[in-house]
């Protein structure tokens, strides 16, 4: 029997064309704005208080309720922060009564437009009004942190933990799950990803700027796409109907980084503008060039001697990064007549990225010739000692692109309302040239009297010493080329169609609303990989050396003295110029360029259907969804010792049914309850399912065509209390049964096509996962504090995780341990202190976060964790007329550093430290 995606949409539309309703009536509708006309309020809840039924307003503020019987009734319009509204409607017989409200702060004030105070009231309502576990972040909230990028906003939320890169927010994990676990999209797209190893979105790549708000969804119902068991990251950017009044906003800044000592700009224009009462159009563009450094050390190959640590590799690293960031946003809007109204949303980011890279590294071939608890020593007088020092360039110049379009619409006529849209969105990463690395390279060996010794007494620094040989280690005339490895081309491209229609019917009951929803969606999805990278090596008359004219350059790296060093720009000019005088080593090239080619197309259809009931204190939405996936899978089968490559092609498909349940109760006024029981799952990474096969001196690496998605079973529960004005307090439990967790096995003496490998590593499905905890958040306005106290505020959110999954020691399938999972960090907490009253506005931000597993290794003295992490942000504001205001932001005041660690012998032993120094903003901005 074929899969029909569609089949539960028909049946849903049959059921409720012949289910028993109460003869066609008539319509109440409106929109809800602030006192000042300026803002629509989405999420408002409005109430007609006769008949229980209750309604939300979009977000461009319009209500609607059909099928309301002939009569005069009260209707009731709320949100948080504001002062209630009521008003008397009557409606006629199959008539259309229509109301607007304009809602004011309390006491008068206008507090619910911009600030900190309009921030807590929209996000707060959108939170209330939510069906499941959601969390918001609004354009307020986005502005008034020192957030470089979305990653950076997001870590503000409970349950969200940000994984940076070089000191920079890029994925995001949630309550502790792998970022490969969460869905991200831009109005409504589903954002494909531009790495190509990876299906998780590094969501540096769009600027902050460009936001409206930030959906977190934690729980799902049957209407949202299945494949997430973090989170749904629902990204929105403007549109021209979400305010009543023309905008324009205007931005520009400057950044000082304090390694780099340089000043870099910034600038954003964003704007808002009707046409006419039926047309609008909005967008944004946005500019960010960053210049920073960072001091960075890496150690490698922990080992021990006669029962004392030591590591036979030792690299310092200094990074010299210039990133450049546009993003532009397009949107229209265009309302037909009173039932329907279409839009279309444009969004393109380009994020550049030139780093340049020295290094300095020390490889040791044989154990020290001295060690005790706090340091090693190495000589080159040791029997069969090599010590390999190496001083290298990289300089790399990489371009992501994301590009997102979607043309939609929706059609409310009574008590039938249609959505329906049709999407594309491709990223891609692409490198052309990049030289990574050219290395230098002198070997010290016996009879050359060269000694250096490590000092492991610090778990964060192993400095070095030269105890003999100083004047050769010093000497750029030492060191050789080595060989020059050129990304020839790397290009990863993930591109996406969708198409999607929901429809559905609300009948009007005598205590609420009861609709019956259904749809289908299609999504056509295709990620590849090429890779040519060549590898040369210096065949010149004599010997190239760093001493080469114009080839060494300056230090500017804090941990260590790492001179000589080549100059930055210096050696691809060299290269360049003499490119005749260097040979491609063939066997290195053709390794490099073939084991990493792959493609995959990945179709899904999804059909599903729904119950909701709505009533002034219920709200139960239940049903089921069907996703049918389809795979297209190629790669290469590459022998490295034959040099053959062999392509491989696979074609699967299976089927999820995905039931839920989810239910939102409120007792009493301003008290919500909500429970929510889900199934989702999470398909493999499309590079792990690629069939590319690496044999080479008796190991193989093989892609695994035949990995099952991750499949969850998912429980919430909360509690929330809204108080006060802009207030609220709310205390979570999450729990997760995960199956088919996917991981990587080595498996030892095994068999592959008739040749016995000494080792051989997959992706494989793995044991079950498990993950509970519990959030709890706190916002509070001290506004009944005597002035000028009355400014203050504060928002305060912590998450416990506890995530444990089954694996593996060394691929023993007798000797499982349990781990903790990935990326998933015990505890997170937010503290927020705030200060706004007249033209003034300060804000203190502070983000923990505490230590997690970042790399499995086969044992438990092999695994990789990333150390705790505080970070303090400042930010002022002040208004110097109306609409205008000069800012200053301070990120990262306590220099919080990124530290990676193995626990071998029972001690932290240093894997990676990085340090970013802070950075200073300064700027103005103005909206009109």
């Amino acid at each position: 029997m074929k899969f029909n995606p569609f089949g539960a949409s028909r049946a849903a539309i049959a059921l409720a064309l012949f289910m028993p309703a109460a003869a066609f009536a008539g319509t109440i509708q409106g929109v809800v704005l602030d006192e000042s006309g300026t803002r629509a309020l989405q999420s408002a809840q409005l109430r007609i208080v006769e008949l229980n039924r209750v309604a939300e307003a979009g977000r461009d503020g319009s209500y609607v309720f059909a099928d309301v019987p002939a009569g005069t009734y009260t209707v009731e319009a709320r949100y948080v922060g504001a002062l209630s509204s009521t008003t008397t409607v009557d409606v006629a017989q199959t008539g259309r009564a229509t109301h607007n409200f304009a809602l004011a702060g309390f006491g008068g004030e206008n507090i619910l437009v911009v600030g900190q105070a309009a921030n807590l009231s929209s996000s707060l309502s959108r939170q209330r009004a939510a069906d499941g576990v959601e969390s918001v972040l609004t354009r307020d909230a986005v502005g008034q942190f020192p957030d470089q990028n979305v990653a950076e906003s997001l870590r503000r939320l409970p349950g969200l933990n940000i994984l940076n890169d070089q000191g920079e927010g890029r994925f995001v994990s949630v309550r502790g799950l792998d970022p490969e676990l969460n869905a991200a999209s831009v109005n409504g797209v589903r954002l494909p990803a531009p790495e190509s190893d990876v299906r998780s979105v590094a969501l540096d790549v769009i600027s902050s700027d460009l936001i409206e708000s930030i959906e977190v969804k934690k729980s799902l119902t049957p209407d949202m796409d299945a494949d997430t068991i973090g989170a749904s990251i629902e990204i929105n950017t403007t549109s021209a109907f979400d305010r009543k009044k023309d905008l324009l906003s205007l931005k520009a800044e400057g950044s000082y980084n304090d390694l780099t000592e340089k000043l870099t700009p910034k600038g954003s224009v964003d704007f808002s503008t009707r046409l006419s009462d039926n047309f609008g159009v909005a967008g944004g563009l946005s500019y960010y060039k960053r210049i920073f450094a960072t001091n960075n050390q890496e150690v490698d190959g922990w080992d021990e001697n006669d029962g004392l640590a030591y590591a036979d590799t030792v690299e310092f690293r200094d990074y010299d990064v210039t990133r450049e960031r546009i993003s532009a946003s397009l949107s229209f809007d265009f309302r037909l007549d009173d039932t329907t109204s279409l839009y279309a949303r444009g969004l393109y980011s380009q994020f550049d990225d030139l780093e340049y890279r020295r290094r300095l590294i020390f490889e040791m071939e044989e154990a020290p010739s001295s060690v005790d608890a706090n340091g090693a020593t190495f000589s080159s007088e040791d029997e069969d000692q090599e010590i390999t020092v190496q001083r290298d360039l990289k300089d790399r110049s990489e371009r992501q692109r994301i590009r997102s379009l979607v043309l939609g619409g929706k059609t409310e006529n009574g008590p039938w309302k249609a959505t329906y849209s049709a999407s594309w969105a491709k990223s891609s990463e692409r490198e052309n040239g990049s030289i990574d690395p050219a290395v230098f390279e002198r070997v010290f060996e016996n009879g050359d009297d060269f000694g250096v010794s490590f000092d492991y007494s610090r778990s964060k620094r192993v400095p070095y010493s030269i105890v003999s040989g100083e004047e050769a280690f010093l000497d750029p005339g030492e060191y050789e080329m080595d060989k020059v490895e050129r990304t020839t081309l790397s290009d990863s491209k993930d591109e996406e169609w969708s198409v999607k229609g929901d429809l559905a019917r609300t009948f009007g009951m005598g205590s609420g609303d009861f609709t019956v929803q259904a749809g289908g969606k299609a999504r056509w999805r295709k990620k590849s990989y090429n890779a040519n990278r060549d590898i040369f090596e210096w065949d010149g008359e004599d010997d190239l050396t760093l001493a080469q004219a114009g080839l060494v350059g300056a230090q500017d790296y804090d941990l260590a003295i790492i001179d000589p060093v080549p100059g930055k720009t210096a050696f691809r000019k060299f290269f360049n110029d003499n490119l005749g005088s260097f040979a491609i080593d063939d066997g290195d090239t053709f390794e490099e360029s073939n084991i990493s080619d792959y493609g995959v197309k990945e179709d899904v259809f999804a059909g599903y259907l729904l119950g909701r009931w709505d009533s002034t204190t219920w709200r139960v939405i239940g049903g089921v969804r069907v996703e049918h996936t389809k795979n297209h899978i190629r790669g290469n089968e590459v022998l490295l010792d034959e040099e053959t490559v062999t392509p491989l092609a696979f074609e699967r498909s299976y089927t999820n049914w995905l039931p839920s349940l989810t239910l939102r109760y409120e007792p009493l006024r301003n008290l919500v309850l909500r429970a929510a029981g889900y199934r989702s799952l999470v398909r493999p990474k499309l590079s792990k399912l690629a069939p590319n096969v690496i044999i080479a001196d008796d190991e193989g690496e093989v892609g695994n065509p035949f990995l099952k998605p991750y499949k969850a079973w998912n429980a919430d529960a909360s509690a929330e209390y809204y108080f006060g004005k802009g207030s609220a307090v709310s205390l979570g439990f999450f729990w997760k049964d995960i199956k088919d967790y996917i991981v990587d096995q080595t498996a030892f003496d095994i068999d592959y096509n008739g040749i016995t490998l000494d080792s051989l590593t997959s992706a494989i499905n793995g044991d079950s996962a498990r993950i509970k905890g519990i959030e709890f958040s706190y916002t509070q306005r001290f506004d009944f504090l005597p002035a000028p106290l009355d400014g203050l505020l504060t928002q305060v959110n912590y998450t416990y995780t506890d995530a444990k999954g089954t694996v593996l020691t060394d691929g023993d399938i007798a000797d499982p341990r349990r781990i903790a999972l990935p990326s998933a960090s015990k505890n997170t907490f937010n503290i927020v202190l705030g200060y706004e009253k007249g033209p003034i506005s300060l804000r203190a931000a502070g983000s923990y976060r505490d230590k997690y597993l970042d790399e499995l290794g086969g044992n438990a003295a092999e695994d990789r964790f990333v150390a705790d992490l505080f970070q303090l942000d400042l930010s002022a504001k002040y208004r110097v007329a109306e609409g205008v205001r000069i800012f200053a932001e301070w990120v990262n005041v306590t220099n919080a550093p990124y530290f990676a660690y193995q626990n071998f012998q029972a001690h932290r032993r240093l894997l990676q430290y990085e340090d970013y120094s802070w950075t200073v903003k300064f700027g103005v901005s103005a909206s009109f």
